[in-house]
């Protein structure tokens, strides 16, 4: 059921989600739905806890803190990025399922370990949850996705640009996002590494 509510809310967002079209995915009445789940939002927290069970864990027995951190961040890119609809889901359910729980548990437990104190591995996970969650947000909305796309898209602004008013836009454009190798992608482990980066001159 909950693999029929995600293919569902792949391709209409998480609104798609009702009883009727979860049903409809699993070729049954919605009144069946009933036996197995009360409502619409046992479905909800279903399908958040499978996003989550889909993130790699990190270890808390890694000897590099900052290694755990970022697999566990470039999972949970890739798998949002599949499922962008959970990013208005998953801080907002009550009932956090297991996998949830323990997802949030072994992200806590990397950075306890590592030595960081319990109020900065708080500010830790936020600051990195709400960049990984940004950045996924970005990204599935840009109007490319290939260095292709780059090149047409960065060529049509460039081709209107008044490039006496805006040299620094001119700039950005010309010596970086159409020079020979560069892919947009790469943005997101550059911003990732300076908040590791950040992050280990406050470990104490």
């Amino acid at each position: 059921m909950l693999d029929a509510a995600i293919q569902v809310a792949d391709r209409g967002g998480a609104a798609a989600i009702t009883m009727r079209r979860v049903a409809q995915e699993l070729g049954v009445e919605a009144m069946s739905l009933y036996h197995h789940v009360p409502n619409k939002d046992a479905i909800l927290d279903g399908v958040v806890d499978a996003v989550f069970a889909a993130i790699k864990l990190p270890s808390a027995d890694c000897d590099d803190w900052r290694e755990a951190i970022r697999e566990r961040a470039y999972s949970a890119r890739a798998v949002l990025s599949r499922h962008s609809w959970a990013l208005g889901l998953m801080d907002s359910r009550r009932n956090p399922g297991l996998a949830t729980l323990r997802h949030h548990n072994a992200v806590l437990g990397v950075l306890r370990e590592a030595g960081f104190a319990l109020p900065t591995a708080a500010h830790a996970i936020s600051l990195i949850d709400s960049y990984i969650s940004g950045y996924v947000l970005q990204e599935v909305n840009l109007p490319m996705t290939t260095p292709e796309d780059v090149e047409e898209v960065a060529g049509g602004i460039l081709e209107h640009l008044p490039a006496d008013e805006l040299p620094y836009l001119r700039e950005m454009i010309v010596d970086h996002a159409l020079r020979p190798g560069y892919d947009h992608t790469n943005e997101f482990g550059y911003g990732l590494d300076l908040i590791l980066d950040a992050l280990e001159a406050r470990r104490k």
